[in-house]
């Protein structure tokens, strides 16, 4: 059983726990040390995008342009998962400021000759990396060495009132518990991230897969555990697959420029 501190005598890395090629080695010690924040931000097209080629090569260009300085997990579609929402982002920084500098350049995107901003906010979760309570050494799939999946999950999470005075063994016992629960889904890489004073939650979730089932399959497997009994908020649930920014812009519905207000 784990306790506060305790390292495994053997630290395996992330290609060592996945056999994935795509995965790396980190030192979790220096990513311990770090300030390590996280931006998921979620948008809603608010209208059609013009249909010449130049207007929309300067969509994807400055797109991109939004997100410089940060380091960008990815860019997702999530379009029929929600219909309240098109495109969602997930980005990294050492600096909080710096996230939301570039969700506010996303955030005016398309407003130049007073037109309405392009992209419309629909939800965002800031979080931040803090060594695990029970292990230190483990790390979030974000900056422990896992390389993006395709698709991706993200959802805040609220404990219990309780769960935080249950004594430290019983908590460490529960949550070992749910990790080996979990052991036959290695290849679904997990952020579990805190966000306390953040925004309205206590955590947030990402995980991520190559095949949407291994997601679903872990979130329905982990509903058998004693954790599960601990928890108050788990929704909502924003759900993409993983695309380049140009890609997402060839995705959009198209209209003439003298249509599009």
């Amino acid at each position: 059983m784990g306790h506060p501190g305790h390292i495994p005598a053997h630290v395996p890395t992330a290609p060592e726990i996945t056999g994935d090629p795509r995965d790396y080695a980190v030192d979790y010690r220096e990513v311990n040390a770090r300030e390590n924040y996280s931006l998921h931000m979620v948008f809603k097209r608010t209208r059609p995008l013009p249909d010449d080629a130049e207007h929309l090569g300067r969509i994807k260009a400055r797109l991109e342009e939004c997100l410089k300085g940060t380091v960008v997990r990815g860019w997702y579609d999530v379009s029929g998962f929600r219909a309240d929402a098109d495109l969602m982002i997930w980005a990294l920084d050492d600096n909080p400021e710096a996230l939301q500098a570039a969700y506010r350049r996303v955030g005016a995107l398309g407003t130049c000759h007073g037109q309405r901003a392009l992209l419309e906010p629909v939800w965002c979760a800031m979080s931040r990396h803090l060594p695990a309570e029970f292990n230190e050494s483990h790390l979030p799939a974000c900056w422990g060495g896992f390389a993006p999946r395709k698709y991706m999950t993200v959802y805040p999470f609220v404990r219990s009132w309780d769960w935080y005075y249950l004594p430290a063994a019983r908590r460490s016992a529960i949550l070992k518990e749910h990790g080996l629960n979990g052991a036959d889904y290695n290849d679904v890489a997990i952020s579990t991230l805190a966000a306390f004073a953040l925004g309205d939650w206590e955590w947030t979730v990402t995980l991520e897969a190559d095949k949407m089932d291994r997601v679903m399959g872990v979130l329905r497997k982990q509903r058998e555990v004693e954790a599960r009994l601990f928890v108050r908020v788990d929704t909502p649930f924003y759900t993409g697959v993983r695309v380049e920014p140009w890609e997402w812009v060839d995705l959009q519905p198209t209209a003439p420029r003298d249509e599009v207000a």
